[in-house]
């Protein structure tokens, strides 16, 4: 996979030039306002089946969007006694929460970790409201792109948020002490919540962050699902086109980004077709908290790879955001 985007010394100070809608934030906070409404206290339950001794798992159903129950897993280290800081962590385009096995890193090094199921993506968490809005093509990028009202990432976004209100109501969880945490898909949802959930994030971790600059991406992603919106423009008249962008800026990682103020790790891969380069350091560069990246010069959409998790305890450690940290 060569080289397909602006040379590194260019990203460095790329910028989206496209602003975010006039009623980006009202949106927003009437958005969350109706779904806080319908609040309930998250239903945990033991696992006990996991065969596994060193940590303990919780499957937890908390309100999502329309109050509709979300899933998660809380996997905390075996026996743990007090508030652990925790990491919530948001799953890649089409995947779920999975099993507990698939997500032991964080807790193996003493944080909470709170897993959260996708809605229509995951098994365990419908999406009850998918046939709303214009018809889609395949994946969930268009569904409802004629409305932001109806479009796919209006619920979901809403979910990752509560997933943080959830969070801090959950007695393992040290309410100072929250990072949210994904790749891809999952690092553009952390990236949301953070521009959402001001002071209740104490830290981000993005990692080759997807749902950014959605217009570039479109223009220059070669795989992934970028291409489904330009397989939807593919099939309409031009006057659909800026209608689908601009109900799509609603759910830019560039406009979240302007409006976060955790400290923020990001990573990219100069050779990754699903998320070129320029896409993620558009909202890189216009993060306003503290920022910094780790650039994998011959990455593709796997960025860090084995690498990764290292770099995300060693950076959570020297912020104070890890278990023994002040």
């Amino acid at each position: 996979m060569p080289l397909t985007d602006i040379p590194l010394d260019d990203l460095l100070t790329y910028r989206a030039a496209h602003s975010a809608p006039e009623d980006f934030d009202s949106f927003w906070k009437d958005t969350l306002e109706q779904a806080r409404a319908q609040d309930s206290a998250p239903r945990v339950t033991p696992v006990h089946d996991t065969l596994l001794t060193s940590v303990d798992v919780y499957d937890v159903r908390f309100a999502g969007w329309n109050g509709e129950p979300v899933a998660a897993w809380l996997i905390v280290p075996a026996g743990a006694g007090q508030p652990l800081p925790t990491v919530v962590t948001y799953i890649g385009y089409s995947g779920g929460r999975g099993l507990p096995t698939d997500h032991l890193l964080f807790a193996s090094a003493g944080f909470a970790n709170l897993v959260v199921d996708s809605r229509g993506q995951g098994h365990d968490t419908p999406d009850r409201d998918a046939g709303e809005g214009t018809q889609w093509v395949e994946g969930f990028m268009t569904r409802g792109i004629d409305d932001p009202r109806h479009h796919y990432y209006r619920r979901l976004i809403t979910d990752c948020v509560r997933a943080v209100d959830a969070a801090r109501a959950l007695p393992q969880v040290d309410a100072d002490r929250i990072v949210v945490q994904g790749g891809s898909q999952g690092g553009g949802l952390a990236l949301a919540v953070a521009g959402l959930a001001g002071d209740r994030v104490a830290g981000l971790l993005a990692d080759v962050p997807f749902l950014c600059h959605y217009r570039r991406g479109a223009e220059v992603a070669s795989d992934g699902p970028y291409v489904e919106v330009v397989k939807y423009l593919r099939r309409h008249k031009p006057d659909a086109w800026e209608r689908a962008f601009a109900t799509l800026d609603y759910f830019d990682g560039v406009h979240f980004a302007a409006r976060a103020t955790a400290s923020a790790l990001f990573s990219v891969g100069l050779m990754d077709p699903v998320c070129p380069p320029s896409t993620v350091y558009a909202a890189y560069n216009g993060y306003t908290g503290e920022r910094d990246i780790r650039v994998w010069r011959y990455a593709d959409h796997g960025g860090g790879y084995g690498s990764t998790p290292r770099e995300h305890l060693a950076w959570l450690h020297a912020r104070g955001l890890a278990a023994g940290g002040s």
